[in-house]
């Protein structure tokens, strides 16, 4: 059953949705709708990774690592 939903944008997103769903042959309902179904789908679970990536997950959590950080490490590493 379809029930309809009204969304407020900025004018300029919704020119953008417009044209988008005009070049994929779509409404912007459709991608609207294809979009938050990909959402559950993108969701990526620790025991949907391969074992080392899996192992690594939450391991920094409680860190305080930046960017700078990395970038430091990597700069350490390889020069």
């Amino acid at each position: 059953m379809n029930v309809k939903l009204t969304l407020r944008m900025d004018e300029t997103v919704v020119r953008k949705a417009k044209m988008e769903a005009k070049c994929r042959g779509k409404s912007v309902s459709r991608m609207v709708a294809e979009f938050i179904d990909s959402l559950n789908s993108r969701s990526i679970s620790p025991k949907s990774l391969p074992p080392t990536t899996a192992s690594l997950v939450g391991i920094l959590k409680g860190q305080d690592v930046s960017e700078d950080d990395y970038k430091l490490h990597l700069r350490e590493k390889y020069l």
